[in-house]
């Protein structure tokens, strides 16, 4: 899991990521990356009922994504606020799919 400083939680934050982000989508994941001026990395991870309408299968897909940007975290660069919205053939996805949309959307962003 993500240390706790690393997640956007709120509303506010997710918005203005939304607004003044960059998008870039992938095989499973819609990514918007903003600048923020905290110093630290954050991360956002937004899976719609679209996608299934299954809670279980949702938490999963977060858990997932969550891990892949954990196990990655030392080569993404600070100051940034990083929100990945899962796709429908994300619910297919497993973990290694998922590790690698991730990887390479943050490396064509040069994150």
């Amino acid at each position: 899991m993500l240390a706790k400083q690393n997640r956007i939680r709120k509303k506010k934050d997710f918005d203005f990521v939304f607004k003044k982000g960059a998008s870039l989508k992938g095989s499973f994941f819609l990514t918007k990356i903003a600048k923020n001026k905290l110093g630290i990395s954050r991360f956002g991870f937004i899976v719609s009922g679209k996608v299934s309408k299954k809670a279980v299968e949702r938490n999963k897909i977060k858990r997932r994504a969550s891990e892949s940007v954990r196990r990655n975290f030392e080569r993404i660069r600070n100051g940034l606020d990083v929100v990945f919205i899962a796709l429908p053939k994300a619910r297919t996805a497993d973990y290694k799919d998922i590790e690698g949309d991730i990887l390479n959307l943050l490396k064509k962003q040069n994150v």
